[in-house]
């Protein structure tokens, strides 16, 4: 009786297990990120809501170049807010 999972092609054969391993992921134990590469993602990820925000809630003038206007906001409302940090974040 031979044992399907050493066949090749199955889970524990070794060519494939190297094919499959994923990639190492950085861990506490490989120290914090680097302060500008810190600064970098939180300035991305505000910027990343801020846009969202003026997609959910304005028609035009989502950087505020010039002064808001009622013109500018939604009367009716598509989408909410309350997913996109959190999309934004994956």
């Amino acid at each position: 009786m031979t044992n399907t999972l050493t066949k090749p092609g199955r889970r524990n054969d070794p060519v494939a297990t190297k094919l499959i391993t994923p990639r190492r992921t950085l861990t506490p134990m490989d120290g914090p990120l680097d302060a500008d590469l810190l600064r970098k993602m939180d300035a991305w990820w505000r910027a990343a809501n801020y846009l969202s925000v003026g997609q959910t809630y304005l028609y035009d003038n989502p950087l505020l170049k010039e002064a808001l206007k009622k013109e500018h906001v939604k009367p009716r409302l598509v989408g909410h807010w309350g997913t996109t940090p959190g999309l934004n974040f994956i």
